[in-house]
Order: C-alpha cells, then structure tokens, then sequence
C-alpha cells in the first residue's frame, strides 16, 4: 500500500522532537509559535477541503444528496470517540511547539531554581 493511500489509523503515530535551538524569523514574542500553528491550520483546512470536495463529486456522480445525508447522520459512540482522537491529535500537532517549550520548562526546572523565585518574591513585599 502507498503512503498516499493509507489511513490515519494506519500511519504509526511517532512524535519526533528536533533538538537544539529552533530558529527563530520573528522579533515579537510567540510570533513563530503562532505562525507554526497558523501554517498547522492552513494545512488542515486545504486537505480537509480536498477530501470534502472528493466526497462531493463522487456523491454527486452517484446521484446521492450528500447534504441531506449529512445533516440526517446519527453518530454512535464509536464514532464520536474516534471523531475525538482525531480532535485530540489535531490539537497536539496544533500547540506542539507550546507543549515541547512546556516540557523543556518543566523539565529545566529545579529545586534551587524554584527557592531562589519564592525568595525573589518574598523581597517583593
């Protein structure tokens, strides 16, 4: 089977992080995370519309009224638990970048770094 012809369910799911620095094109902050998830978004839309217009004219080739089907449809909960994974997996690839600066933030935390921000508070006061 081509890669063209497989299936979410199909394709191993394997999260691949780059290491080092990314490059950054923007000097506003979270501009590049924003136009990661912006081009995420793109992609999602163009595919979704060419799978939308595939279904459209093989209905129409058919003589199905796919609009009326559509709005008659009644999903069962082993549709609309898959309609939520891939909802899910959407939003990973969405805020990937904001996830992968979280877990490095989480992981670069430590107990001194920690002590030393509560201190920095309390001299606050």
């Amino acid at each position: 089977m081509s890669g063209i012809d497989m299936t979410e369910a199909e394709r191993p799911h394997v999260i691949r992080h780059a290491r080092g620095k990314r490059p950054q094109f923007y000097d506003t902050p979270g501009m590049d995370q924003a136009m990661s998830m912006i081009m995420v978004l793109a992609n999602e839309m163009a595919v979704l519309r060419d799978r939308l217009d595939s279904a459209e004219r093989v209905a129409k080739a058919s003589g199905l009224d796919l609009a009326a089907g559509i709005e008659a449809l009644e999903l069962d909960q082993a549709a609309l638990e898959e309609r939520e994974e891939r909802r899910q997996d959407f939003m990973r690839r969405l805020f990937y970048l904001q996830l992968k600066d979280a877990d490095e933030a989480a992981q670069a935390q430590t107990a001194e770094g920690f002590t030393a921000t509560i201190a920095e508070i309390a001299l606050q006061d």
